[in-house]
């Protein structure tokens, strides 16, 4: 068995730089596509990991609840509030660095750190610094990543590697959640925490030996030639004026957001209120919206060369789904047909990031990719923390069930919303982008 920090657990089948090219390969039999797939399948289970074990390592140093629901609100904090400035970054610099750099980063803060530190000699503020930074880290890995797809992958196949990155996700859900908690059982939260800095390894091990083409052109950055305020103005005037289909997609994701983020952040006091669970079942439930997210993210692989329209109307009907599954858990009286409504949910929530990272990815220009995802990234995270006090406020005063309801109604929208989408985009197709 080979080590997880050796080239062949980053990647398991050996293509030309080539096949990338020809794009009639699939995805993860391409050399560099299934570098930086492999790197992040064990980067985004250690996360699922590390996610638990990070909240009870909170819970069993300080024994509050609300200090340790402190960690999720730091966590949101750096893609709204730095969202648009990191995307100015990620156009000047090379982002295979960014990338490699980020992962680094989070390895030291989340893993070696809480290693080489004694419990008892923890403290709260010190944690809490810990997990700022990484996520800091973690708001320029996402839209570096993001922004990266097309220096790595074909045209004609952005959906197909956003879905596919977002399988990666969607395993991290099913898997990292229950290895956690054995982990944490026979050997301490702190321990896991330690693991996870090796998944960081890993994935940074798996960027180094993938070639990007901006780092071929540009192996040091040049001087940028506009200030950063310049950078910003040129980024905000590109989504809002120059391509008002952008808006409209970002006004979009932040009704879907809004609607999603309440549903996942609130699920658990639904699933005790409504049905009356414990966390193993909870967890099972979990795991059944994880497996609807991988489906559709493997299905999305066949909506490769669909036209704008096509993939508008896909995230009406998956929309609409998730939203009639929603409500329908209101009346929902048994825990496994409660597991194949979240599954559905899943299912349908699996189809808007891909396709809509996808739509960005074809329409911006290269050198402005960066800053329409931060842009984007701070609309959808601000109206998320929106949705989740909204609904919050709604479940605590009203209850679960007009909670669920109220979520579903804004799925609903977003489908509505989504078929005018299609409208506001000239006619382009994956044939090119302008």
């Amino acid at each position: 068995m080979q080590g997880p920090s050796s080239p062949a657990a980053c990647h398991f089948a050996a293509a030309s730089d080539t096949d990338l090219i020809a794009g009639n390969r699939p995805l993860l039999l391409t050399r560099n596509f299934g570098l930086v797939w492999s790197g992040q399948l064990i980067s985004q289970i250690g996360d699922g990991v590390s996610r638990l074990a990070l909240l009870w390592f909170v819970y069993a140093i300080t024994g509050s609840a609300l200090k340790t629901s402190i960690i999720g609100l730091l966590q949101t904090i750096p893609p709204i509030m730095l969202g648009p400035v990191i995307g100015v970054y990620v156009d000047r610099l090379p982002k295979k660095y960014l990338l490699i750099i980020s992962d680094l980063l989070r390895a030291v803060l989340i893993g070696f750190i809480p290693c080489m530190v004694a419990v008892e000699s923890f403290t709260v503020s010190m944690l809490y610094v810990l997990v700022l930074l990484h996520a800091i880290a973690t708001a320029v890995f996402g839209p570096a990543l993001t922004a990266a797809i097309p220096a790595i992958v074909p045209k004609t196949q952005f959906t197909a590697a956003n879905a596919l990155l977002q399988s990666t996700t969607s395993l991290g859900i099913i898997l990292g959640p229950a290895l956690s908690g054995l982990g944490i059982a026979a050997y301490g939260s702190q321990e896991v925490l330690c693991f996870n800095a090796i998944t960081y390894l890993v994935s940074a091990l798996c960027l180094s030996l993938t070639s990007f083409a901006d780092s071929k052109t540009s192996a040091m950055p040049e001087a940028p030639s506009s200030t950063l305020l310049q950078d910003l103005i040129e980024g905000f005037r590109y989504s809002v004026i120059n391509r008002p289909a952008i808006l409209v997609l970002t006004g979009t994701a932040a009704l879907y957001t809004f609607g999603t983020a309440a549903l996942t952040s609130l699920f658990p006091v639904f699933a005790r209120k409504l049905l009356d669970l414990g966390p193993v079942e909870i967890g099972y439930l979990w795991s059944a919206l994880g497996g609807g997210l991988l489906l559709t993210s493997i299905a999305l692989l066949w909506a490769t060369g669909w036209t704008v329209k096509d993939r508008s109307r896909l995230i009406f009907s998956t929309s609409l789904l998730s939203g009639a599954a929603v409500c329908a858990l209101v009346w929902t009286p048994h825990p496994y047909q409660a597991g194949i409504l979240m599954g559905l949910i899943g299912g349908g929530m699996g189809a808007f990031t891909p396709i809509a990272w996808g739509i960005i990815q074809e329409l911006t220009p290269g050198h402005l990719i960066g800053r329409v995802l931060g842009l984007y990234g701070t609309g959808a995270m601000t109206s998320a923390i929106a949705g989740i006090s909204s609904f919050g406020w709604i479940t605590e005063h009203y209850g679960p069930g007009p909670s669920l309801l109220g979520i579903g109604m804004v799925l609903f929208a977003t489908a509505l919303v989504s078929l005018t989408m299609s409208r506001t985009y000239a006619p382009v197709t994956m044939e090119g982008r302008s």
